[in-house]
Parts: C-alpha cells; sequence; structure tokens
C-alpha cells in the first residue's frame, strides 16, 4: 500500500478534506494521511460537514502536527502533498525514504469569516481536491513509489486543473 501525507499549516481544512478523499479514492491501494506545521487541534466544523455532504465519512479525523509523521513508528511516505503557500515555503521535516513532494496550492476556506460563503469555499476546495485525487488514482499504473511518481508526472504534464508541481 502507498502512502500519502497531505500537509497544510493548520490542518484543519484542505489538509483533512485530502487525506479524506485520498482514503475514499485510493480504494485500498493507497493510504492518505493529513499533518500540519502549526495545527489548529481540531478539524473545521465546516471540513467535516462538507465530507458528510459528499457522502464520505466525517469522523475519525485530527489536527495533528507533522513531527507525528517523522516519528520512528510511523507509516513510511510514498508522496507528500502540500495544499497551501504556506506550508510549502516553510522548511519542512527531513522525511524517511525521500517520498516524492508535490504542491497543489489551493486557497484556504477556513480564513473565510462569512458561514455561507465559507461553505461554499469548503465545496469548492473539495471539489478542486477531488478532481486531483481522482485524476491521480486514475494515473496510478502501479503500486510502488515509482508508479507514483509517473502519476504526479502525469498530471504535471496536464494543461488543466490537475496540475501541480512536483519534485522527486
Amino acid at each position: 500500500m502507498l502512502n500519502i501525507l497531505v500537509l497544510c499549516t493548520g490542518n484543519s481544512a484542505r489538509s483533512i478534506l485530502g487525506e479524506a478523499l485520498i482514503n475514499a479514492r485510493g480504494e485500498g491501494r493507497v493510504a492518505g494521511y493529513s499533518a500540519g506545521s502549526t495545527p489548529t487541534g481540531q478539524p473545521n466544523p465546516l471540513a467535516l460537514e462538507t465530507l458528510a455532504a459528499h457522502g464520505l465519512p466525517a469522523t475519525g479525523y485530527s489536527s495533528k502536527s507533522w513531527d507525528v509523521f517523522s516519528a520512528p513508528d510511523a507509516p513510511v511516505l510514498d508522496a507528500v502533498i502540500t495544499v497551501c503557500d504556506s506550508a510549502a515555503a516553510e522548511v519542512c521535516p527531513i522525511w524517511p525514504g525521500a517520498p516524492v513532494k508535490a504542491h497543489w496550492g489551493l486557497p484556504d476556506p477556513a480564513a473565510i469569516a462569512d458561514a455561507e460563503t465559507a461553505r461554499i469555499a469548503f465545496h469548492d476546495t473539495f471539489n478542486a481536491l477531488d478532481a486531483r485525487i481522482t485524476a491521480l488514482m486514475a494515473a496510478l499504473d502501479g503500486d510502488d513509489r515509482d508508479a507514483l511518481k509517473r502519476a504526479f508526472d502525469t498530471l504535471n504534464a496536464q494543461p488543466n486543473d490537475t496540475r501541480q508541481d512536483t519534485s522527486a
């Protein structure tokens, strides 16, 4: 099984959505995890509401530090995806095994004060991540890190919304 970590600063919104979508779209081939550099301590209620509205589990998530994934007993990571600009610019831990890295910058729906506007933004963020993750899973032609790198490269070559920056 391949393991993908989705990183953001607060680990309350975008990264939680990414974790849920990877687990749902990975169909047992890929496991999703999420973490943040400065976790908020709990998932944003609108993130959980959005997951439930799209038929995905809305329980079992936690806002946690990325340090959890650099511990000796942590899952071996095959890829790390940053989903916000501040996390991409931060100095990340050295991940054992040199996982594939990708940056999928998305606006933070949790930063929107108006509840109805935020709710719409959460759904937009969910849809954007769903498109990218679904395309990544469709491009995945094997069960090892090389196959995952090829899948990211395939997405990177596409001229649409599934593009992202990657480096090996």
